[in-house]
């Protein structure tokens, strides 16, 4: 993985604050509730990050449930670890989704939020979370909708191809390209998951804070390193302007966004 894509650096601490609250609380609660609602014993979660779903899962789930939260980026991790006492029951490891370092048939439930549109060979992925599945274990994972459902993220990549036109940044699509539901259940059958459904989630979102949530969006993902490196839009300026497209398109105060995901629920056979 480039450092293009890699969450390093102060990305985590932008993302934490400024996404986190608007755009991945609301579908982490979500996915949570889902999962708890199974009771599982063992659960891993994949993509992690900063541990978003993690809190909500250890505040759910059985206390005598084990809880293992992984992700690639380390310093991702650091800060899911900071929202956990020590005496909580939660395992973090790095681990890497296309080849998880657990024995098979480990795990009741795996969860993972916003992560496997940037798993490499989704495929591959999903056969490698049913060998550590137990038979009959869930995969609970949801993806974004499409950029057009997603107005948010469709105005911050227009806005980066307007003001790099000659080189726009590329990032902001990649969260947005597996959206479409049926051929995410035609990758899972083709893995040889049953009982394969998908629901789509339709959320109204409330920014309190367009300045934090415009600073997450720019300096809390990978496309900061794609600004730098092209020098020629300082980033803070490619912020504010985004700020400005936000208030135009979901004022006024306090601004209002749609977003869509869909979930996923699919069973390693018995």
């Amino acid at each position: 993985m480039s450092n293009e894509t890699k969450f390093i650096g102060d990305i985590p601490t932008h993302y934490d604050a400024g996404l986190g609250p608007v755009i991945f609380g609301g579908f982490a609660k979500d996915l949570a509730e889902r999962a708890a609602a199974l009771h599982p014993q063992n659960v891993l979660e994949l993509a992690a990050g900063t541990g978003i779903v993690t809190r909500q899962l250890r505040d759910l789930l059985p206390n005598e449930s084990s809880l293992t939260a992984t992700d690639l980026n380390v310093p991702m991790l650091d800060i899911a670890r900071s929202k956990f006492r020590e005496n909580e029951a939660v395992t973090f490891a790095p681990a890497d989704a296309m080849s998880l370092d657990f024995p098979d048939a480990s795990f009741d439930a795996i969860v993972c939020q916003f992560g496997v549109m940037f798993f490499p060979d989704k495929p591959a992925s999903y056969r490698e979370a049913m060998r550590v599945l137990k038979p009959g274990g869930i995969y609970l994972f949801n993806v974004w909708g499409s950029l057009d459902e997603n107005p948010f993220a469709r105005i911050g990549q227009s806005l980066a191809e307007e003001i790099f036109s000659e080189d726009p940044p590329q990032f902001y699509k990649a969260p947005f390209s597996y959206w479409d539901p049926n051929s995410v259940l035609a990758d899972l059958r083709a893995a040889g998951y049953e009982d394969c459904t998908a629901t789509t989630l339709t959320r109204r979102q409330q920014i309190s804070d367009v300045a934090t949530f415009t600073r997450g969006f720019v300096y809390g993902n990978p496309i900061i390193a794609e600004i730098e490196a092209r020098g020629t839009v300082p980033a803070e300026q490619v912020r504010e302007r985004l700020e400005a497209r936000y208030r135009e398109a979901f004022g006024p105060d306090p601004l209002q966004m749609p977003l869509v995901a869909h979930v996923f629920a699919v069973k390693r056979p018995a």
